[in-house]
């Protein structure tokens, strides 16, 4: 009997021994951010800016402790743009490098094919640059959040320059998918709204995505004599578009220009002077628009750190881990459940002002940027922007979509 109860005794302290070591080890294990981004073709700079935010946001958090007494580590994939590419990236994130939460995605297409897997997945998603309303309308759920302004708020803030114009005829350039349409058919709305009698003519132009000659679609633009083109291409294609465009006269025709995304830096800084000054230029968030202290911090280290001002990818990344942060340590766990509950309703500090991820649909109420291209920034080698103006999340974004059922 004395035997039996000793190596049961002593069987009970190597088990309990054991357990210590294992929740030793489970917690100096890093908690994983899976990521996905465009890292080849010509928007890979997109990548770049987010990889490089998300760094910035990881190192300063490891130094001060972590998560959980935990250490974050990143694992990053190149989605190329491709839905079929980042779903499969997903699927590896999670069940082969064990990735806790999830982050990423440059394009509205890519989400679109994304986002339904997400629930099978069981991890958190946190979207900070795709634009698609569809992600947090018809197609939302509950491990889908978006940080980052969507095609509903740039659009509000695009009609509201829009009217202040004067223009009436209205075209537009864009890329043959989701973004591009939904750019095109969200300016419309809106700005019909603001201004009853504006026009939005039937000649418009979607090349595709990735396409090198825009020559076509410039002179095609031209020759409908509008008073006012809204352009939504982005990244290498916008580049490519500016520079053919400035060797047509496109911007000496007295027309409006609004580039929906126009102030990335990524964009600025391949152009340079190369991009038309006094064009109207958004974005998602311009590094010198806001006067707070974590703005003023977030921009001098990362200047420090990559010798550039940040892109608002950058920027999305950078926030993204600091909700992931909050979120987890609200839960008390990274279990993938636990943390998308915990996402929803938070609200967190960011570079913009306190943001908030709405309970309905999981947007951030967050608001674009617009402002006139002008003179060169000699130091950041990008043009300035003029009369910037900021537009108010709670203002401008559209209630919760009916379709939306979380």
């Amino acid at each position: 009997m004395f035997k039996i109860l000793a190596t049961r005794s002593l069987l009970s302290v190597v088990l309990a021994g054991s357990m210590s070591l294992g929740a030793v080890h489970a917690a100096e294990d890093p908690i994983k951010i899976g990521a996905i981004y465009i890292m080849s073709g010509s928007a890979a700079t997109y990548g770049k800016f987010a990889q490089q935010g998300i760094q910035l946001a990881m190192d300063e958090i490891n130094a001060s402790g972590g998560v959980l007494g935990r250490q974050l580590a990143l694992q990053l994939e190149d989605g190329q743009g491709k839905a079929a590419v980042a779903i499969q990236a997903a699927r590896k994130l999670v069940y082969q490098d064990k990735a806790d939460v999830l982050m990423g995605l440059d394009s509205s297409g890519v989400a679109q094919g994304l986002v339904p897997v997400l629930p099978e997945l069981g991890k958190p998603f946190i979207i900070t640059h795709a634009a698609t309303p569809d992600v947090t309308g018809k197609l939302c759920n509950a491990f889908t959040y978006r940080i980052s302004v969507n095609v509903h708020q740039n659009m509000q803030g695009a009609a509201a320059v829009a009217a202040k114009t004067g223009a009436k005829k209205w075209t537009t350039i864009g890329p043959d998918y989701a973004f591009g349409h939904q750019s095109w058919e969200f300016f419309g709305k809106y700005l019909k709204e603001k201004s009853p009698d504006v026009v939005l003519m039937p000649e418009t132009a979607f090349p595709r995505f990735g396409a090198e000659d825009f020559t076509p679609f410039i002179n095609g633009v031209m020759e409908s004599k509008p008073d006012g083109v809204v352009i939504s291409l982005w990244g290498g294609d916008l580049v490519n578009f500016v520079r053919q465009a400035n060797n047509r006269g496109f911007f000496k025709q007295g027309f409006e220009v609004l580039f929906t995304v126009g102030a990335a830096t990524e964009v600025l800084a391949a152009l340079g002077d190369q991009m038309p000054e006094g064009v109207w230029l958004g974005t998602r968030y311009w590094y010198g628009s806001h006067d707070n202290d974590l703005n003023k911090k977030f921009v001098a280290s990362y200047q420090k750190n990559y010798g550039t001002p940040p892109s608002y990818n950058a920027e999305g990344a950078y926030v993204a881990v600091y909700a992931f942060k909050a979120a987890i340590e609200k839960a008390g766990s990274t279990d993938g459940k636990a943390v998308a509950q915990a996402l929803s309703g938070l609200s967190i500090p960011a570079p913009t002002g306190t943001v908030t991820f709405r309970k309905g649909d999981n947007q951030a109420l967050i608001g674009p940027t617009w402002g006139r291209a002008a003179a060169m920034n000699t130091q950041d080698k990008i043009r300035s922007l003029a009369d910037a103006q900021f537009f108010d999340g709670e203002k401008i974004t559209p209630p919760v979509d009916p379709a939306c059922k979380l």
